[in-house]
């Protein structure tokens, strides 16, 4: 901003510029007149307070000028296209440079905007488009053509530590912008991404409100290390673990999130080195632009009904069948449909309203955000309130930059005892009423009445997180910029278990407290440059991270509450029994510490040959003294075929083939476990009788003994991609076939070391891998035609295989089943040359001439037993795909995404522990899937077998959306409204499988000793058909 008034013969200049003459004045105080003096004194004091009103309101500094001369307003209309199709371009800015007066494009792409100066210049900008300045013509309408940022390969792409444009990347990245999102109800990130990048399965394996996302990229890579990628949130990566419980990045509202770049390939994620083995997401959030302002407020309201109940029987039909098998029918003669009695019709109330806005020096953002969110199995809610203020200041010229973020969240999670409500509700039998003669719950001796469930359980937990980072970049030399980034991750959580006191059935009342801590400081500093040389691009970066985790937990209990109308929590006093037998406090505290250096360098030849080289050394305090640190480079290279004459007339817009190889490392292990480990215990083989009587005091001894050689498990991965585009870039896509092998696999095995005091220590397994490899392909064909209909179609697919080698194990058990006779079984197991997550099973035949099951007997000893065992197939597809369609016309839109997955079981344990013929001879409620066999006896057990497992394919309609923006102008609103929108969503609401339970995409995670289990399903939380209605107003 320039201010300036001619005062005397000075000119004083505003904001950063320095006080000066046009001439050298020989005049000073003693030569000037008492008028003169006293001009120059109001003038002086003109100038100070000028000064000091804009270095307070600094961000203002270039929005304003004025030179006194009145110059009357003037209207300019005009009309938005784009530049290829000449199609409008709906909801465009439309900004006056240097000034926070804009307008926004309607349905036609026609606008209307007040501009007074007769130099002015509007910038317009819409997303998908590279941003334009046109000069305001001094009569008519003017049109103004955008190039679509599409076509012209100028995605801007967030790598680790910076931005690339797209097509000069030479690693496997997927940027997915928010318009490009899943729609519906949504509680953590890792949903919007779900069947949209190719190579990344999300697993929503509960309808559970705010349950935990399972996310792989291409595929799991450990046994017991986690498999979770890095996730960070504008240059802060977070911790993957949960506080409270939940999933971990429940916090983020998704309407503030603006990108998410997913870097598949060790090129792309070495720079992160012992967090990048399984892939890393980065989360960009949204942020202000100069030169427009405004005031965004949307609503919305979902409905969520259960989508598929289990095909129990009805009263009519258990009594029919409980005769079949001649056994007396416990009958209360009722009619209960107790899946219908524990479910409910949820609401879901989103309302966000959002701040943005700036100028040339200073841009914000600011959010409010609330989420009131039902779930459809009766007393679960969970609602989350957030709030965020990004900014960026420019100073010196804008010579440094400073970028704030800061954000605070809140989560109350209420839940019932879930498993117990859904057992009881597919199993009690519906003769049973679920109300006495005076509507209350009615109480049974011989079954529990989940609607008694949710009045004496109760499960609250409350999160408070707040994330914040302050990063200034200051250019010290012509390309060479200096950049710190500070942050700060704190969240807090109290999570209470209350099961209330009760007469009939007789229980004593217990309260069950914890309290969580998760402390994640952040320091990085690094050093970019970049420079042209004739033909040579270079790029690089250097720098330095220190980052220091800390958790604490503590918990607390007290028993035998007495019947009261205050609950436990609120008076825990009242509690009669505190006894260390039953109610010892516990705890625990972990501090990780990461020390990293890293550098990158890019290169390109006459912006067609590109090289990109990564290197990063982590030392970590998980790993012992031999081996703390750890060094993970990786090359690529990147050739781009339509830059070279032999292609320049053919019909390709965009060839580029990449290559690239890396290591990562994977440090998602337990704490600690290289040190020694003590215990202190009174006992007899423990103890010390130093004194002839009196209590014992504690022995100290090993419970583990150190081990300073663990290593980083390390995976190194081979990427060879082609980009392509076709007919001027409406058809594009990306095809990559990736090698990635997990080797030095940390594993807890059986001490080879005769006086190794622990049953079990970590040890790094030298020679077994675990490979995945596979072909990615991803598909986009976008039209834009002269007239309003514009439409895309698209989609991607993953092959992927997964295999375990050289395992010194013949088998590896995980994968628990649960319930009555089965607890512990094993279901999962890792075999040699078989994938993870295989189900290792006996090999159920059909049932015999006595009525009971028989098994294949594999080494033909005449005895079935664990070693008939078989690999009977893998959780984990060998096929994801993804197809879309969006299409708009006017002011109308419409998006339409499927999502679905193949080559993969699932164990049905929720059928394998209840419906079987001998449970309905009991009067337990079945499906009809118990009585298939008819031969079979009642008294046949059901034990773990291949009788459970069935195919887990399925193909979703994942969501639907409709939307109509209305133009302010047709209802007489444009002075006060910019845009307003209507949008009508519906989610999950169809689903092709042949899977029988309540759905296909489940995963209970029933590990033994902490090896992961997959494609379990027992009594999951069912998911739920939603309708969404929602208004979006922008002023």
């Amino acid at each position: 901003m320039i201010i300036y008034r001619k005062i005397y013969d000075f000119e004083i200049r505003g904001t950063s510029q320095l006080l000066h003459s046009k001439s050298n004045y020989p005049y000073t105080m003693k030569n000037l007149s008492l008028k003169t003096t006293c001009g120059f004194l109001k003038a002086s004091m003109f100038l100070t307070v000028v000064l000091l009103t804009f270095t307070a309101t600094s961000f203002a500094s270039n929005v304003i000028e004025t030179n006194f001369k009145k110059i009357a307003d003037k209207t300019v209309t005009g009309q938005v296209i784009d530049a290829n199709s000449n199609a409008a371009v709906v909801g465009a800015i439309v900004t006056v440079k240097g000034t926070k007066t804009s307008s926004l494009t309607d349905a036609k792409g026609n606008f209307t905007i007040s501009v007074s100066a007769t130099n002015a210049v509007l910038v317009v900008s819409s997303l998908g488009y590279t941003t334009k300045e046109v000069a305001v013509p001094t009569t008519g309408n003017i049109k103004i053509s955008l190039e679509s940022t599409a076509s012209e390969l100028s995605q801007v792409v967030v790598v680790g530590y910076g931005t690339q444009n797209k097509k000069d990347v030479t690693g496997s990245v997927k940027n997915l912008k928010a318009e490009s999102f899943n729609r519906g109800i949504i509680n953590a990130p890792q949903q919007l991404l779900q069947g949209k990048v190719a190579g990344v399965n999300v697993t929503s394996a509960s309808g559970e409100p705010g349950a935990i996302q399972g996310i792989t990229v291409r595929g799991p890579g450990g046994l017991r290390t986690g498999s979770t990628p890095l996730f960070v949130v504008d240059g802060l990566p977070l911790d993957n673990s949960s506080t409270g419980g939940g999933d971990p990045l429940n916090f983020l509202n998704a309407q503030d999130i603006e990108t998410m770049d997913v870097l598949k390939d060790a090129s792309a994620t070495a720079i992160y080195g012992a967090r990048g083995a399984n892939g890393v997401i980065l989360i960009t959030t949204k942020r202000g632009k100069a030169g427009v302002s405004n005031i965004n407020y949307s609503s919305s309201i979902g409905i969520s009904n259960l989508t598929n109940p289990l095909p129990v029987y009805t009263a009519s039909e258990f009594r029919t069948q409980v005769a079949k098998l001649g056994v007396a029918i416990d009958e209360k003669n009722g009619n209960t449909d107790w899946q219908k009695e524990i479910t409910r019709t949820a609401f879901t109330q989103n309302h966000n309203l959002t701040m943005t806005g700036g100028a040339d020096k200073m841009t914000y953002y600011a959010s409010f955000g609330m989420q009131k969110q039902q779930g459809i199995i009766k007393t679960n809610d969970l609602d989350r309130y957030s709030g965020r203020f990004n900014a960026t200041q420019k100073f010196l010229n804008d010579k440094l930059v400073v970028d704030a973020n800061l954000s605070y969240n809140s989560t109350k999670n209420i839940r019932p005892n879930i498993g117990s409500a859904i057992g009881d509700a597919i199993s009690n039998n519906p003769t049973y009423p679920a109300y006495d003669a005076n509507g209350g719950v009615a109480i049974y001796q011989n079954i529990s009445n989940p609607l008694l469930t949710f009045k004496l359980d109760k499960d609250v937990t409350v999160i408070n997180r707040v994330i914040g980072n302050i990063s200034p970049s200051l250019t010290l030399a012509k390309g060479l910029v200096y950049k710190l980034n500070i942050g700060i991750d704190n969240s807090t959580a109290t999570r209470d278990f209350q099961s209330l006191a009760n007469a009939v059935p007789l229980r004593d009342g217990r309260l069950v407290a914890n309290s969580n801590i998760n402390s994640n400081t952040l320091v990085e500093n690094y050093l970019t440059y970049n420079t042209n040389i004739g033909n040579h691009n270079i790029g690089a970066l250097a720098g330095q991270s220190y980052q220091n985790i800390f958790l604490q937990g503590r918990s607390w209990s007290i028993n035998k509450f007495p019947i009261t109308p205050v609950e436990p929590i609120y008076n825990p006093a009242i509690g009669q029994e505190l006894t260390l037998a039953n109610n010892k406090p516990s705890g625990y505290a972990i501090k990780n510490e990461l020390q990293s250096f890293f550098s990158r360098v890019n290169y390109s030849y006459k912006n067609k040959y590109l090289a990109t080289a990564n290197f990063r050394m982590d030392g970590s305090s998980k790993f012992g003294k031999n081996n703390k640190y750890g060094i993970f480079p990786s090359f690529s290279l990147g050739w781009k075929l339509t830059e070279e004459a032999f292609l320049q007339n053919g019909p390709f817009s965009n060839l580029k083939l990449r290559a690239g190889w890396g290591q990562t490392g994977n440090q998602e292990i337990p704490s600690k476990i290289t040190q020694a480990l003590f215990t202190s215990t009174v006992g007899s083989t423990t103890s010390y009788p130093l004194a002839p009587t009196g209590s014992y005091p504690a022995g100290t001894t090993f419970s583990r003994l150190a081990n300073p050689d663990i290593q980083w498990e390390v995976s190194v991965q081979t990427n060879i991609g082609l980009d392509f585009g076709l007919m001027n870039g409406r058809l594009t896509g990306t095809i990559d076939v990736f090698d990635k092998k997990s080797n030095n696999i940390l594993l807890e095995v059986i001490p080879a070391d005769p006086i190794q005091p622990a049953a079990t220590t970590w040890s790094n397994i030298p020679d077994m891998v675990i490979n995945n490899s596979g072909l990615e392909l991803e598909l986009d064909y976008k039209v834009k035609t002269k007239g309003s209909f514009n439409y895309s179609i698209g989609g991607n697919v993953t092959l992927i295989k997964n295999k375990v080698t050289n395992s010194p194990y013949q088998v590896i058990q995980s994968g628990g089943a649960s319930g009555s006779g089965l607890t512990s079984a094993t279901i999962n197991g890792y075999v040699n040359n078989q994938p993870i997550g295989t189900f290792f099973l006996k090999e159920w035949t059909g049932i015999d001439a006595k009525g009971v099951s028989t098994y294949r007997d594999i080494d033909g000893d005449g005895i079935v037993s664990d070693k008939d065992r078989i690999s009977a197939g893998t959780a984990l597809p060998s096929i994801m795909y993804n197809f879309y369609g969006n299409m708009s016309y006017k002011g109308f839109d419409m998006v339409i995404n499927f999502n679905g997955i193949g080559g993969n079981k699932i164990y049905d344990n929720t059928a394998n522990s209840n419906f079987y013929k001998n449970k309905l001879a009991k009067n337990v409620n079945t499906t009809p899937a118990a009585i298939l066999e008819a031969t079979e006896s009642v008294n046949n057990a059901a034990p773990v077998s291949t009788r459970y497992l069935k195919d887990g394919a399925f193909l979703r309609l994942n969501n639907l959306a409709l939307g109509y923006n209305l133009s302010p102008k047709s209802i007489g609103a444009e002075k006060w409204v910019n845009a307003i929108r209507f949008s009508f969503t519906g989610q999950n609401l169809f689903l092709s499988t042949k899977y029988d339970g309540y759905d296909p995409e489940v995963n209970i995670d029933n590990s033994i000793s902490g090896v992961s289990s997959y494609g379990i399903d027992y009594l999951s939380y069912p998911k739920a058909k939603t309708f969404i209605f929602g208004l979006n107003i922008t002023f």
